[in-house]
């Protein structure tokens, strides 16, 4: 929707636009750091967690689409992809009735990865957690950031933003806290009634 300026200056425009790029930069540098240092002990880069992430979430998804919802470029998303189904963590297929299109499926092995590394996850490490504490000791629960999610979801679409919501489902719903840890449910379930089993 076009709006006129008659509803905002031009310096407010411009003072929004620089509010938001420059915080912007400055959380993503954070981001970037405490993200690469949680995934370095997997080799990975960035863009391959979040092909793997994405991958996991969609069970199966086109290169287009991890392009997407990856925030990437198509050559980026499909040579990352590549990297990921030579160390044996994707495999590419294509669909009898899409031939054009190539798909991603994660393996067991890429699974068993993103598992882990959900399971090594370190609060005490992100920096950006660190930052919001206080507003969660003060109101007992996280920024929701519903402006910002209104912010992308007008720029990226509700496509985008179903996928987002999705993946942060899936992990209240399929995973649980065990001993500290991230846990998919179904692992724990196995492991407590093989205990219940070997101790009867």
């Amino acid at each position: 929707m076009k709006r006129s300026l008659d509803s905002y200056t031009i310096k407010d425009a411009l003072l929004f636009s620089q509010r938001v790029a420059q915080l912007s930069k400055a959380l993503w540098k954070s981001i970037e750091k405490d993200w690469q240092r949680w995934i370095k002990p997997y080799d990975l880069n960035i863009n391959e967690h979040h092909i793997l992430w994405i991958a996991y979430h969609l069970k199966g998804a086109s290169i287009s689409e991890i392009a997407k919802f990856g925030v990437m470029h198509v050559s980026t998303a499909f040579n990352f992809s590549k990297k990921l189904e030579e160390r044996g963590y994707l495999k590419f297929s294509k669909k009898e009735n899409d031939k054009r299109n190539t798909y991603i499926q994660l393996t067991e092995k890429g699974e068993e990865v993103l598992l882990k590394l959900l399971e090594g996850y370190d609060p005490s490490k992100n920096t950006v957690l660190k930052g919001a504490l206080p507003l969660q000791n003060l109101y007992g629960k996280f920024p929701e950031m519903i402006e910002i999610t209104a912010i992308i979801r007008n720029i990226y679409g509700d496509d985008f933003m179903t996928i987002f919501e999705r993946s942060f489902n899936n992990i209240e719903n399929d995973f649980v806290i065990e001993d500290g840890k991230i846990k998919k449910k179904k692992d724990v379930e196995e492991h407590s009634y093989l205990k219940t089993t070997v101790n009867q």
